[in-house]
């Protein structure tokens, strides 16, 4: 299996499968109904599929940033853009370090390597409940310096049939962040109001495409903000993330393979914004012993 094991967790009618290559959800499922759009067992995982993006989310422009004086230059992942993409753990073995029925506990270390010399201890934290899967993630900085950090994680809301495009969404941001065309590098910012990607009301997305990073987000009382995805159905899928999480990117899928374009809605909740090794938008900075943690989850409404 190219995901490695699997480890299954269940609560009720509740089901999801966290996979041992890059501790990402590969599956999410009510009563046999997807929540989360699913890749195949047999499959590697697309799209960065369910995955956590550690020690970044998103995109470092050329892979080269400076930190504490000191200049540092990653592998390009995304070479045809020239961007580093979505950290450095998506194809890294992690384990399970604590396992219950509803819930799993992933660990994993990240050595110093060339263009990231820091050492991070990583855990995720999986849980079902009835308050739907819950993901907490904790990373602690293990080395003798400071050290730069920001998490995200890429699940894909599922429409249960068809396409995305006869969905209703409902995103609380006031802002979008603006990237270009060809490399998706932030370039600024505008007002969503009044705009065609102002969801701050619900609205179907039609063929809209999407691959956008918001932020300044609307909180609940509890400091969540929540994204929403009712379905043709008028089941609503809710999916909400801490104030760790200051920023969403929401990507369509239209450039995935062909039998997988606009099959689900990713969610992206991001610590920071798209480049922030460069820009230091919402960047970390792990003193040594400091943990930093973020949570964020989904749940049928």
């Amino acid at each position: 299996m190219p995901s490695g094991a699997q480890f299954e967790i269940a609560h009720g009618e509740q089901r999801a499968t966290i996979v041992e290559v890059g501790a990402g959800v590969r599956e999410y499922a009510v009563a046999g109904r997807p929540v989360l759009d699913p890749y195949p067992l047999e499959a590697i995982c697309d799209g960065a599929h369910g995955a956590p993006l550690i020690p970044w989310p998103n995109r470092l422009a050329d892979g080269r940033y400076r930190f504490d004086g000191l200049d540092h230059r990653l592998a390009l992942s995304e070479p045809e853009r020239h961007n580093a993409i979505h950290g450095l753990m998506r194809w890294w073995p992690w384990t399970a370090l604590e396992r219950e029925p509803s819930r799993v506990l992933m660990a994993a270390r990240l050595f110093a390597l060339p263009g990231y010399p820091f050492t991070l201890d990583l855990r995720i934290d999986y849980e079902l409940s009835d308050a739907g899967l819950t993901v907490v993630t904790t990373a602690t900085n293990l080395g003798g310096s400071a050290c730069p950090y920001g998490a995200g994680q890429h699940p894909y809301i599922s429409p249960g049939q068809g396409l995305i495009d006869d969905c209703i969404l409902e995103v609380p941001a006031a802002t979008r962040i603006l990237t270009d065309g060809e490399r998706q590098l932030p370039g600024g910012r505008e007002p969503v109001e009044g705009g065609d990607y102002d969801f701050r009301g619900p609205r179907r997305l039609a063929d809209q495409r999407l691959d956008d990073p918001f932020t300044d987000l609307e909180r609940d009382g509890e400091g969540n903000a929540t994204v929403t995805l009712r379905l043709r159905d008028g089941t609503r899928v809710e999916l909400w993330m801490d104030q760790r999480y200051r920023f969403v990117e929401l990507f369509s899928g239209d450039t995935l393979a062909p039998d997988r374009r606009r099959r689900g809605l990713a969610v992206e909740p991001m610590t920071c914004a798209p480049n922030a090794f460069q820009s230091g938008d919402g960047l970390v900075r792990l003193e040594p012993g400091e943990s930093f943690k973020s949570r964020w989850g989904v749940r049928l409404g």
